[in-house]
């Protein structure tokens, strides 16, 4: 069973990074404490995992068709690469790391069947937009309401905190649910794991990268992208965790990271484009574009490596 050192490395990479997605914006606005976010990210992860995980299970399953060897190969990869953003204090796509990781084995035997990912790509375009555009919608008109509504600024504040509370518990729920498969859904295409044993490995090891290693990227995400107060950070977090949610049912694994992202930029489009750090977000889009390719070349080294040594995988 040493194969699944690399899920539960990639699985302890998502959530040292991912879990700035969730509460980030929270804790930034000093809404929710950070160990109080770390705990609740775990919780809800593991819970939306084994709700749903095994609904995106089947489509990273049926594109990588990977030995257990190459599934190993594949998820240290990408838990590499992660583990390197989260480093570097960067949020980046695990989405985009394991598929770029089994384009990068892929290559081994001949070109890779590219028409498996078009459905994938597609989704990953579209998941930041997803967040921009609820998050511009859900802003002024969620403002008007709790502005109408909500007279006493006491009670305001109140209500905001606890909404953005219940926002972060939907986020990480959407993200165990989703991203699981990412962790472990290479083993489910193998046949070393069930979905249901898959989905429990997965999301204890995301659990364990969030309570260890998760502070850094929270910075980035809340505080460098565009300054957020509690109700701004309310949205954002549930944009994204709509977003990511409504992936997960079309049984597409998407990246957290570019949801939140799109949440948190669509508020500063409402409150004025001068808000957002475009240096940051540059900067965050190389990461999205470098780790795929990182991913790739490290587990096309790998390989090459393993069948020098051994004769095959």
């Amino acid at each position: 069973m040493w194969e699944l050192i690399g899920g539960v490395f990639i699985g302890w990479g998502l959530g040292s990074n991912d879990s700035a997605n969730i509460f980030g914006t929270g804790v930034a606005a000093n809404v929710i404490r950070y160990r109080t976010a770390i705990l609740l990210i775990s919780v809800f992860v593991v819970v939306g995992a084994l709700t749903e995980g095994y609904k995106a299970m089947d489509t990273v399953g049926e594109m990588s068709r990977l030995s257990t060897t190459t599934a190993f190969i594949a998820a240290f990869a990408a838990g590499l690469t992660v583990s390197g953003f989260s480093y570097l204090s960067l949020p980046v796509s695990t989405s985009q790391a394991i598929m770029g990781a089994v384009l990068g084995i892929g290559l081994i035997s001949g070109i890779p069947d590219f028409s498996r990912f078009y459905k994938v790509i597609a989704c990953w375009v579209l998941t930041p937009v997803g967040g921009i555009v609820f998050s511009y919608i859900l802003y002024p008109f969620l403002g008007k309401t709790f502005e109408r509504t909500l007279m006493n600024i006491g009670l305001r504040t109140i209500v905001i905190r606890i909404a953005l509370i219940l926002a972060g518990c939907y986020g990480a729920y959407s993200l165990g649910a989703n991203n699981v498969a990412n962790v472990t859904g290479v083993y489910v295409g193998s046949g070393l794991l069930t979905p249901f044993q898959a989905s429990l490995l997965g999301s204890l090891s995301i659990a364990s990268g969030v309570l260890t290693y998760s502070r850094k990227v929270m910075d980035t995400v809340g505080k460098k992208i565009v300054h957020l107060d509690g109700f701004s950070a309310f949205v954002a977090e549930f944009s994204a965790a709509l977003t990511v949610h409504l992936f997960t049912q079309v049984g597409v694994p998407v990246s957290t990271s570019q949801a939140i992202v799109g949440g948190v930029t669509g508020v500063g489009l409402v409150r004025g484009a001068r808000t957002v750090s475009k240096r940051t977000l540059v900067e965050i889009a190389v990461g999205w574009v470098s780790t795929p390719l990182f991913c790739g070349v490290i587990a096309y080294i790998m390989t090459r490596m393993y069948i020098a040594v051994f004769g095959g995988v």
